[in-house]
Parts: C-alpha cells; sequence; structure tokens
C-alpha cells in the first residue's frame, strides 16, 4: 500500500514538473529570442547616446513620410491581392477536380518563396528581353509581387471558411426565387467576410513589414519603415535614427495584430465537419468558368517563376542562351561558392526546423492543456513572432549580441534559432488543431491502464498527429530556407544564407551576377516547391491556412 502511494506521489510530482517543463521552455525561447532584443531596441530609445529627441530623430529621417508611404503600399497591395485571389478562392473553396492536390501546391508555392526571390521573379517578368513592360523597378512591380506572395492568404482563410459553409442556407434562398448571383450577395458574402477581414488584415501585416521585395524592386528610390531602418543601421550607421524608425514599426505591426484579432471569427475560419460536400463536379458548359480559373491561377502563379527560369539561361539584353548562370554557382568568392552557401542554407534550415518542432510542439500542448486567459495568452504570443519585423528583430539582435561575449555572438546556432522563431508560429497554428482532434476517450483509457502523461503522449498522441507534425516540419523548413531580413542583419562571410547571397549579387553591377542571382533563385524555387509537394502530401485536410 505504502510503496503504491509512493509511486502515486511521484507520478503527481512528474506530471507537475512535465507540465511546468511545457510552459518554462517555450516561454525561455520566446523571452530570450524575442523579447529580449526588442527590449533591447525599446532601451536603446529611449537613452540613444545623444543630445537629440526622438522627435528630431523622427524628423530627420522623415517618419511621417515613411509612415504614411509604408500604410498606402500595405492596403493597396491587399487590396490588390484580394482581388487576384478571388477566382483562386472560388476554385479551392467550390470545385472539385482531378489534381486538385496540385492546385494547392501552386497556391501556396508564392507564399513560402524567399521574398528576395520574388523580387527577382518579377524583376525578370517585368524588365529585359523577354519583359512584357519595362517596368522592372518601381510601385507597381511591388504592388503585383506583394499580390503574388499573398494569394495563399487569402485562398486558405477565405476558401475554409467558404467550405465550412452549410450551402442549405443559399439553396433554400435560390427555392424562394432568388438568382446565385443575388443568393450569393445576400447569403454567403455577409458570413464569409470575418474570413475575407482576417485574410486582409493578415496581408497588410506582412505588406508592412516587406522587406526583400522592396529591396529587389525599389531600385533604392522606393523606401519604407522597413528598408530605412535597414539603411539607417547598416548603410550609414545611424544607431539613434534606425531605434527611432524601429520603434514606429513595432507600433505599427503591434495595431495591425490587433486588426487581425478583431477582424478573425473562428466561427468563420472553422475548420470542422461540413454538414455534406459543398463542391461540384464540373460539367459540360460549367468547364468554362473552371477553365478560366485554372487560366488566370496559371498566368498569375506560374508565369513569374517561368520567366524566372527563362532569364536565368537568357540573363543578357542580347537574349543570348546561356548556362554561365549555373555554372558561377561553383565558382569561388573569397572561398565560399553559391553551393557552399545551399549547403549551408540546407543545414541552417534543418536545425531551425527541429528547434521550432520542439519548442512549437511543447507550446502546443501545453496551449492544448491550458484553458481560459492562459490558453488565449499563449495563443496570442504564440503568433506575435510571426508579424513582427523582421528587420526590426534582426537589429535588436544586433544590438544584444554586440553586448555577448564573442563565442556566444559567433555561435553557429544564432541564425538557425532566429529561423525557428520565425517558424514556430506555424509549427503551434499546425499541431494544435491536431492536438484537439484527438479523442480524449483514448487518453482516458491509456491513463486508466497505467500510462503517465509522458507515455500518453508518446503513446496516443504522437502517431495520431504525426502526420501534421511532419507537415508542420516541412512549412517551418521552407520559411526558415527563404528567411532574409534578420538574417541579412546576422550574416557573415562564412555564415551568409542563400537569400543573402542573392541579394548581395543583386547589388553588384554586371549581367554576371544577374545570371548568378536568377540560378541562385531557381536552386531556391526548387527546393522549395519539392518541400511544398511533400507537406501537401502530408498536411491533415483541415481547410486551416497552413
Amino acid at each position: 500500500m505504502a510503496r503504491a502511494v509512493a509511486r502515486g506521489r511521484r507520478a503527481v510530482t512528474a506530471g507537475r514538473l512535465g507540465g511546468l517543463a511545457l510552459r518554462v521552455v517555450p516561454a525561455a525561447f520566446i523571452l530570450i529570442l524575442f523579447i529580449w532584443p526588442l527590449g533591447a531596441l525599446v532601451r536603446r530609445a529611449v537613452d540613444t547616446g545623444s543630445d537629440v529627441g526622438v522627435g528630431e530623430l523622427l524628423r530627420r529621417t522623415h517618419a511621417l513620410n515613411l509612415l504614411g508611404f509604408t500604410l498606402w503600399q500595405a492596403a493597396a497591395s491587399t487590396v490588390l491581392a484580394l482581388v487576384v485571389a478571388a477566382p483562386m478562392v472560388w476554385l479551392v473553396a467550390r470545385v472539385r477536380i482531378p489534381g486538385s492536390a496540385l492546385l494547392m501546391v501552386i497556391v501556396t508555392v508564392p507564399f513560402v518563396l524567399p521574398t528576395v526571390v520574388v523580387g527577382v521573379a518579377f524583376r525578370a517578368l517585368l524588365d529585359g528581353p523577354l519583359a512584357f513592360a519595362h517596368i522592372g523597378s518601381g510601385l507597381w512591380p511591388i504592388l503585383l509581387a506583394h499580390a503574388f506572395l499573398n494569394v495563399a492568404v487569402v485562398a486558405r482563410v477565405v476558401g475554409a471558411a467558404w467550405r465550412s459553409l452549410d450551402p442549405r442556407q443559399a439553396e433554400a434562398a435560390q427555392t424562394l426565387g432568388a438568382g446565385r448571383i443575388r443568393a450569393f450577395l445576400t447569403v454567403v458574402a455577409p458570413r464569409l467576410m470575418p474570413a475575407v477581414g482576417a485574410a486582409a488584415a493578415l496581408v497588410f501585416l506582412f505588406c508592412s513589414t516587406s522587406f526583400g521585395v522592396i529591396v529587389v524592386l525599389g531600385n533604392g528610390e522606393i523606401r519604407t519603415l522597413e528598408t530605412e531602418i535597414y539603411t539607417q543601421a547598416i548603410g550609414y550607421f545611424r544607431i539613434p535614427e534606425a531605434v527611432a524608425l524601429s520603434m514606429v514599426q513595432i507600433v505599427v505591426v503591434v495595431a495591425a495584430l490587433l486588426l487581425t484579432r478583431v477582424f478573425t471569427d473562428p466561427a468563420g475560419s472553422a475548420t470542422g465537419a461540413r454538414p455534406r460536400e459543398t463542391r461540384f463536379r464540373p460539367h459540360g458548359t460549367g468547364w468554362l468558368p473552371v477553365l478560366a480559373a485554372l487560366a488566370w491561377t496559371v498566368v498569375v502563379l506560374v508565369g513569374p517563376i517561368a520567366v524566372l527560369a527563362l532569364r536565368s539561361v537568357r540573363p543578357g539584353a542580347d537574349g543570348a542562351w546561356t548556362l554561365d548562370g549555373y555554372r558561377s554557382l561553383t565558382e569561388s568568392v573569397n572561398g565560399v561558392t553559391p553551393l557552399d552557401t545551399l549547403r549551408y542554407s540546407l543545414v541552417t534550415a534543418a536545425l531551425a526546423m527541429a528547434i521550432a518542432l520542439v519548442v512549437g510542439l511543447l507550446a502546443a500542448v501545453a496551449m492544448h492543456r491550458s484553458h481560459g486567459v492562459w490558453a488565449a495568452t499563449g495563443n496570442v504570443v504564440a503568433t506575435i513572432p510571426l508579424g513582427v519585423s523582421a528587420v526590426t528583430l534582426g537589429f535588436g539582435y544586433l544590438i544584444v549580441l554586440a553586448s555577448l561575449p564573442t563565442e556566444v555572438a559567433s555561435s553557429a546556432l544564432v541564425i538557425p534559432c532566429v529561423q525557428a522563431l520565425i517558424a514556430i508560429p506555424v509549427v503551434v497554428r499546425i499541431a494544435l488543431p491536431a492536438l484537439s482532434s484527438v479523442p480524449g476517450r483514448l487518453r482516458e483509457a491509456a491513463a486508466t491502464l497505467g500510462a503517465g502523461p509522458l507515455r500518453v503522449f508518446l503513446t496516443v498522441d504522437l502517431p495520431l498527429i504525426g502526420r501534421a507534425l511532419c507537415a508542420a516540419g516541412g512549412f517551418a523548413f521552407v520559411m526558415a530556407l527563404g528567411e532574409f531580413g534578420a538574417t541579412s542583419f546576422l550574416a557573415r562571410a562564412d555564415t551568409t544564407t542563400l537569400p543573402v547571397l542573392i541579394g548581395s549579387a543583386l547589388n553588384r553591377p554586371g549581367a554576371d551576377n544577374l545570371a548568378t542571382a536568377m540560378a541562385a533563385s531557381m536552386l531556391l524555387v526548387a527546393v522549395t516547391t519539392l518541400a511544398v509537394v511533400v507537406v501537401e502530401a502530408l498536411r491533415p485536410r483541415t481547410g486551416a491556412l497552413l
């Protein structure tokens, strides 16, 4: 009897320690990798090290003008993304055709492509011998690139909400004499508005913190808060001015996140079981709008990548065919070849994926076991890193690492940890619904048979959420592989990732550097596409964003 009591006490103690570890590990990671660098920025903003006030620093950098343009281009990009994605939303939500998995790959790849690669693709599309119009840089290319990047957000969020709606209400309206258009406008559209608002808020957030696209397509003439922080900090080493702009950018990000929370409606984005299949199989003339929407999807999403592939073998103004760009990938620059950089990028992305999976899974389990305020707080904290400006975060890391010992600042884990921080919210968003879908009676049965909390998780939860974790790992990998903003602050000659190398090649004049950038971009496109194919094959069909 005494032994049984002792075993029970040990089990309770182990359970409490395990529950504490579930919360402490993710909290410590967020505290060190997220709160600390942002806190360092705030502290530097309070004590700028000069007699000039924050107001004067903002005046010197034309912060109000930068803020106005940043918000305007983000709003314009959001509207354009909603318009461009509309036919794709209809395809995803309402049409059932062969090859739906391929369609989702096509829709998803732009969202996870490195932003610098998207910038190169649109420069190839809008300038040069294959261009439709010689406007390779400027505002319109930036808006188009932002729409290209974010159609997946609109298609997945609004498409999932549309598929979750009960179609019987619209059918009842049609039975009462309403046409299809009127039934959609009066019954379906109002119920989709929360999802549309949530998608628009997310797109606005991503566009307001865009960096790689504006660096590549802005040609140094178009500046936003994000690019100006980098210019002031790295280009001119004006730390007080960069800190002041970072504070403005943090305010923008927080406001956008709050806007996202306001528009997010759990009912509007539900992914639960539908009353019945809501998609239709086209027949006869019903194929015409389907084919038109498919053609639109291919032109908008595949076109820029196809042109990039062509320009990678025809980089010059004379339109001559050459493989010099791909040959240059084996040529050494300062002892490092682009292929070496690709290998380093793959290794750091794999490390970041492993870190993100461990920390994100712990956070998801802790949130799944929490209720009320704690669960809501965990959800907000776990989501914030996804939307915070990567450049602002990278600048914060620069300040923090400057105060640490060289052994720590130059650690090989710095860049993977930074990349993992950005990927953790995606892991949480995928793992949490998967954990919620595990039947509670299975856990109760295992516990009744004597299994402790850890054994229950390993033998019941983990096998059932394995596919979701594989999908989460794939998304974490491609997001880490393409991270550009924060890594550009931290990269050294021996820790340069491929997106940073592409950005550096574009900043150097000459057709050879352009050819190298395009060939390296195609390498990233190939790796990213392969990863998305694997993710789509493994991803549970929940209809969620990722």
